[in-house]
């Protein structure tokens, strides 16, 4: 039994930053930056336990949507009409290990298959699995970079593509990426933290009456785990309901042109690299504005997210203190 999600106490950024991705997965994933044991993977977990069960294809060993996106081997079935069974499946957290091969991560030839059939066979790897499923990476910054590399490519184009030993498959991978990592344990390169559409920086509780309240809790919880999950079902059930409206209602967001100056003035004040900063702060505001049930991106949606949206993408001019560049997004985030 997981712990709920409605149950974890404070830590709102990490919360908002995983319901945000849900909302709208073309925002590009989640980069969690905190010490060990501040519910990082809890939350994660939680959260896919609490949404409700995804539309599948029966049999389907890539999770494909009955709407589509298809794999090759959906593809080759609709084309020989063949008749397409549709079943349900619970969102499941994929964990990427460290040390994790190539071969691993997109799949490969399967050689057993090949010597005993006769025939190539494509042996599906994590990003398969991870599918329409959130793909959670512990420690981000001690993976491999090329494996980085791989994985941000895929969640960027929502595609896994592979062509080695004779074979070509693709077939869609689309999931909500989630990273933590430890700075203390290592950086991550400049392009790599780009590619991530949110980042949060996340503490221990140092409150005491909000520690003694965790406490209780996980004590509650370990104690008798069904009595707690009814107990917190209430608020459980209401969260759901506010993603699954807000999910419905993101296509109908309005943005007015003074939003998309507001976004632009503030990505040309931080002198920020490319567009990749304006497109997920705007994205980011439609599923807050969506999350908050209205109709029409407002400022302070730009507001609220601008931090998880622009802070790992901040430059450090010459001689300037590190932290003079959070400072400078709050000030320009002030004026709006």
């Amino acid at each position: 039994m997981i712990f709920p999600f409605t149950a974890i106490v404070n830590q709102e950024d990490m919360k908002l930053g995983l319901i945000l991705n849900v909302i709208d997965p073309s925002i590009g994933g989640l980069l969690i930056m905190g010490e060990k044991g501040t519910a990082k993977s809890t939350a994660v977990r939680a959260l896919a336990d609490l949404l409700p069960e995804i539309e599948v294809i029966k049999g389907c060993k890539f999770n494909c949507a009955p709407e589509g996106p298809y794999c090759i081997e959906c593809l080759e079935k609709i084309k020989n009409g063949e008749s397409i069974e549709i079943e349900k499946k619970k969102m499941e957290v994929v964990e990427l290990p460290l040390g994790v091969t190539e071969d691993r991560v997109v799949g490969t030839l399967d050689i057993e298959y090949a010597i005993t059939k006769g025939k190539r066979h494509f042996e599906p790897g994590l990003l398969a699995k991870a599918n329409r499923n959130f793909l959670y990476i512990d420690e981000v910054n001690l993976l491999e970079d090329h494996i980085v590399d791989l994985l941000l490519d895929s969640a960027a184009m929502g595609i896994n593509r592979v062509e080695r030993e004779g074979i070509s498959f693709f077939h869609p991978a689309r999931f909500i990426l989630v990273g933590t990592m430890n700075p203390e344990e290592g950086e991550l390169r400049p392009q790599f933290l780009d590619r991530f559409g949110l980042c949060v920086e996340i503490k221990a509780i140092t409150d005491k009456n909000l520690r003694k309240e965790i406490l209780k809790r996980k004590i509650e919880f370990d104690t008798n785990p069904e009595k707690f999950m009814q107990k917190w079902e209430p608020e459980q059930k209401k969260l759901v309901k506010r993603i699954l409206e807000a999910k419905k209602l993101i296509s109908e967001i309005e943005v007015s042109e003074e939003i998309y100056e507001k976004v632009v003035e503030l990505t040309s004040e931080l002198s920020l690299d490319g567009h990749r900063g304006d497109i997920v702060l705007l994205k980011s505001a439609k599923a807050h504005a969506a999350f908050n049930l209205r109709k029409k991106v407002e400022k302070e949606d730009i507001k609220r997210v601008a931090y998880f949206a622009l802070k790992h993408r901040l430059k450090r001019l010459p001689f300037e203190e590190p932290e003079s560049e959070v400072k400078r997004l709050y000030d320009i985030l002030s004026r709006i």
